[in-house]
């Protein structure tokens, strides 16, 4: 019985002896995994300069929508968005934000006091709306700020999509990750690509709007060759109709229903997108002899796209618009 205790005892102790070797093993691997991260350094160009970034961030607070959906694009989950209500509204992905994301006030005026309770070590910010209170981004955590409207970016909105998905996906460690995201888009919209060639419409030529009131006025805004729209809707074929003589860095020309009768000429497909309290085809517009005389309006040539149909976002919106475009004008 001695002996047999004596080997229980034995046992005993190598096991402890091993648990205790596997736990000092993997806290070591941690050790090294955190020490490592903390020597990590990386350095991009974004809006203002260079900026280096010290270490992979883990709670990021996103200020503009686009780059929001880029994060899920990589698996990441934002710490704070601003606005998630609208975001959720207008931004039409399958990737959702968890319950834990916090709101923090709206893109133009986001609230400070939010972002710093989120202890953030990384913001993600936009020129056009926050380079006044950048000082203060940068007083709560490091701020990378992005431009896609500088004179550079805006001469084509869906590669500048493109870099700063994968600048983002640098600062972030994910650059694995986000090839796989572009691969999969193109391979994608080729898919899409493919659907209109079989319906007989590649080539065929096209305006895309987003149209609504301004004022009691019907504005559509006519996307131009350098909007993600445009770009999207040339991947899979189509040719842009509107063609303006004048260049906007923001991907569209605001217009009335009378610079449509430039196209009487024109057998191209109209898509456009409006909400359903603010349709001006349906109301302001109905019985006006302008649109309704219109040459691609009486071929029945006219496509409604969803009212959440987002034309301003990142690679999953790009993915939404291309099935969206051809959704519309494909007949299965």
């Amino acid at each position: 019985m001695k002996k047999v205790g004596m080997l229980v005892l034995i046992f005993c102790l190598s096991l402890l002896a091993a648990c205790g070797s596997s736990d000092d093993e993997s806290k070591g691997s941690k050790n090294d995994s955190n020490a490592s991260d903390k020597k990590r350094e990386i350095t991009i160009e974004d809006a203002i300069g260079e900026q280096t970034i010290k270490g992979t961030p883990k709670k990021i607070v996103v200020l503009e929508w686009a780059y929001a959906e880029d994060l899920l694009a990589l698996g990441i989950q934002p710490a704070g968005v601003a606005d998630i209500d609208g975001y959720n509204k207008w931004v039409n992905v399958d990737k959702k934000f968890a319950e834990s994301v916090k709101d923090v006030g709206t893109r133009q005026e986001p609230n400070l006091e939010a972002i710093s309770r989120l202890n953030p070590d990384l913001i993600i910010a936009f020129k056009n709306s926050h380079e006044q209170i950048l000082d203060s981004l940068k007083d709560i955590a490091p701020t990378v700020m992005f431009d896609p409207y500088s004179e550079a970016s805006s001469k084509d909105h869906y590669q500048n999509m493109v870099t700063d998905f994968k600048k983002l996906a640098k600062i972030v460690d994910k650059e694995a990750e986000a090839e796989k995201e572009l691969a999969d888009l193109e391979q994608y919209m080729n898919k899409q690509k493919q659907r209109v060639a079989d319906a007989g419409l590649e080539g065929s030529k096209y305006i895309v709007t987003q149209a609504y009131t301004a004022q009691n006025t019907p504005i559509l805004r006519l996307f131009t060759d350098n909007s993600i729209v445009s770009k999207v809707m040339n991947n899979l074929g189509f040719e842009n109709a509107y063609q303006p003589d004048k260049f906007d860095k923001y991907g569209f020309s605001e217009v009335t229903v009378e610079a449509l009768q430039n196209f009487q000429k024109e057998n191209l497909q109209f898509l456009y997108i409006v909400q359903k309290d603010n349709n001006i085809f349906a109301n302001e517009l109905k019985g006006n002899p302008v649109w309704e005389n219109l040459s691609f309006v009486k071929a029945g040539n006219t496509h409604q796209l969803p009212g959440d149909t987002w034309t301003f976002g990142g690679v999953l919106s790009a993915k939404v618009l291309a099935k969206q475009f051809a959704d519309a004008m494909v007949k299965e």
